[in-house]
């Protein structure tokens, strides 16, 4: 009897980690599922898209090396569109569309090849690399996150605890994003370069400007999240303005706070290349946009797209593993 139920005993234990294995991988599996779907979806559009963009070029590369195309006359070529000469040499345009130096649109395997090259195979302080030009684009985004983040803070709590400020500061923070960035970031690097002020500076005060208002907005609506009953609980244990700011308004607006820094470290990096941009910046993605759209660099433009998208994503990373830590010490989940 023993010596039967032994084995009986290891196969339940078996089946018992199996099973709690499944119950872990599950919910992976489904979150994974619909990602990976999309990704699949959009890979597979943008490679479909290559083929006409890259038509023009591919057929024409395939003319100078003496290989037959239809039409035969290169003005008939020159009039048609990409897409009908796709048409034209289906087989041309797709072997042609995915290897250009220089296509209209990149295939995404130039885009992840550029990326490799310029993060992994050469030094990260070598002015081709991005990971170099990343962190001086992220040295501003910084820079400018933190000084919106904290201008965005004390504008918040002076409007809460003032109707003066509610009235007064509110409709101008909304006002002033009504302002394109692409028009005003000029006339802020000029104003600071006309006093002196120049290099990372300027870029920092365009990111601050478009991170300041989500932290504005997130932190009114969640300083103001504690209802009646709440204030008037501390009102009955005679608690001060400031005890009823620490002890109820502060935790409270926590959730609103940090949705609105992901957002806000977001706009802080577009604010950081769009103010090197005007600037002719040497170094920064915004240099590497614009290296790229001198030269037509297509691949590089991409690629440099691409690095800000994981730059940005990092960061909200950083944002919600630090919101993650801060509300489970506040008791939340």
């Amino acid at each position: 009897m023993n010596s039967n139920a032994a084995p009986i005993s290891g196969q339940g234990a078996g089946v018992g980690r199996s099973a709690r294995v499944a119950l872990w991988v599950r919910p992976l599996g489904h979150k994974a599922l619909p990602v990976l779907t999309v990704v699949v979806a959009l890979l597979a559009l943008w490679y479909a898209a290559c083929i006409p963009m890259n038509a023009a070029q591919s057929v024409l590369a395939a003319s100078r090396a003496g290989i037959a195309v239809s039409p035969e006359s290169p003005r008939d070529r020159r009039e048609m569109s990409g897409v009908a000469l796709a048409l034209a040499n289906p087989g041309l345009a797709v072997t042609g569309a995915f290897e250009q130096d220089r296509p209209r649109l990149p295939a995404p395997h130039q885009v992840a090849v550029e990326l490799w090259n310029t993060t992994a195979v050469v030094s990260p302080l070598s002015n081709r690399s991005l990971i170099y030009h990343g962190w001086v684009t992220m040295s501003a985004t910084l820079t400018g996150f933190v000084i919106g983040t904290v201008l965005g803070i004390l504008l918040a709590v002076g409007i809460v605890h003032s109707r003066v400020m509610d009235m007064s500061v509110m409709p101008w923070a909304i006002v002033s994003q009504t302002v394109p960035i692409i028009a005003i970031a000029p006339m802020i690097i000029v104003v600071l370069y006309s006093v002196g002020v120049e290099g990372l500076l300027p870029k920092a005060v365009i990111s601050a400007y478009l991170s300041f208002f989500p932290v504005v907005v997130g932190m009114v609506k969640g300083l103001r999240a504690p209802d009646a009953m709440q204030l008037d609980l501390l009102r009955t244990y005679a608690a001060s303005r400031a005890g009823t700011f620490f002890k109820l308004r502060l935790p409270s607006s926590a959730p609103y706070l940090f949705a609105s820094l992901k957002i806000g470290i977001a706009a802080s990096l577009v604010g950081a290349i769009v103010g090197e941009l005007p600037t002719g910046a040497v170094a920064g993605l915004g240099a590497r946009l614009l290296a790229g759209s001198y030269y037509g660099q297509t691949v590089q433009i991409w690629a440099a797209l691409f690095g800000a998208a994981i730059l940005a994503a990092l960061a909200v990373g950083v944002i919600e593993l630090i919101e993650r830590v801060v509300l489970r010490r506040m008791g939340r989940r």
